[in-house]
């Protein structure tokens, strides 16, 4: 079984596919504990003047005073998912394995609603 540090890839997509996906650079407003959830950390962004709301599956690896301020990366376009504790609109892109989450986030000067390309 391939783990999430393997250099190969499970299922090619095409160039038209992939520009499907809307990235953009996301500020991190608010980042709280969620009750009754030990993997989930609530979110909320600014995506360059509209603020959403997002579950991130990062609690164990951030504490969540440490994300305020913070740019990120998010899939902008992906369909909001009504989950137990809300809707979450959006994914906060992040790398991992077994010894840690690390999520993604652009250099400085980038700025909140920013495509990334």
């Amino acid at each position: 079984m391939a783990s999430d540090t393997d250099a190969t890839t499970s299922t090619e997509i095409d160039i038209d596919t992939f520009l499907k996906v809307e990235l953009r650079v996301a500020r991190v407003l608010s980042a709280s504990l969620v009750d009754g959830a030990d993997k989930l950390l609530q979110l909320t962004v600014d995506v360059g003047g509209e603020q959403r709301n997002i579950f991130a599956g990062i609690r164990r690896a951030y504490d969540p005073a440490s994300l305020i301020g913070r740019h990120v990366v998010i899939v902008a376009n992906l369909a909001p998912r009504k989950m137990r504790f809300g809707v979450s609109q959006g994914m906060v892109l992040a790398a991992g394995d077994g010894d840690g989450v690390f999520v993604i986030g652009p250099d400085d000067g980038a700025t909140a609603g920013m495509r990334v390309r």
